[in-house]
């Protein structure tokens, strides 16, 4: 009795350790944290808005929680030209969503290295994938230094950084220095 019990706690414990969880309830920013002026978050219609305020500040917003291994799911839609994106585990190790401010070009999906200040390779074929002005669907797969990131159903970037952490939150992005408005929605996460 007492080993079959044993294994009926085990089970449960793995079978939770799998799941997949929402990091966003679609009505308050519970869970995350500002880095930067707070007015630039707000939630509308089930969605996380990011947009700069007056001064063209920027701002990050961050999960209280940190994670190791990872596949991040999200939508996100813009309509204009923006410079946003999603941190992975610290400010250095993005994966970018618009216009690059340094290469004025749209490096959606690539990673860029902040420490080094670059794009070390670009996403192939979100050109016919990003669809500007509706919801798209990204999954992002952060496993040890391996970064895989899925637009729309479609594999477009397969990297191996040298820069990655162990743990560290994730954050979305509102580039300063630019008039910008993103919107993400349906953010779940599950840890590998």
């Amino acid at each position: 009795m007492k080993k079959l019990l044993y294994f009926l706690v085990l089970s449960c414990l793995l079978a939770h350790a799998d799941e997949t969880k929402p990091i966003f309830d679609g009505k308050t920013l519970d869970g995350w944290q500002v880095k930067g002026p707070a007015e630039c978050w707000s939630v509308v219609d089930g969605a996380i808005l990011g947009k700069n305020n007056e001064k063209k500040q920027g701002s990050i917003l961050w999960t209280n929680e940190s994670y190791g291994d990872f596949v991040f799911e999200a939508e996100f839609q813009f309509s204009d030209k923006i410079d946003s994106g999603f941190f992975l585990k610290n400010e250095s190790e993005q994966i970018q969503l618009g216009i690059s401010g340094s290469l004025k070009r749209d490096m959606t999906c690539s990673p860029y290295i902040g420490k080094k200040g670059i794009y070390p390779v670009g996403a192939v074929g979100v050109d016919q994938l990003l669809k500007v002005g509706e919801w798209n669907q990204i999954k992002i797969t952060v496993k040890g230094k391996k970064y895989i990131v899925v637009l729309n159903g479609k594999q477009v970037l397969d990297y191996t950084t040298d820069e990655a952490l162990d743990k560290g939150p994730l954050g979305l992005q509102v580039h300063p220095g630019v008039v910008m408005q993103v919107m993400f929605r349906n953010l779940k996460i599950k840890s590998l």
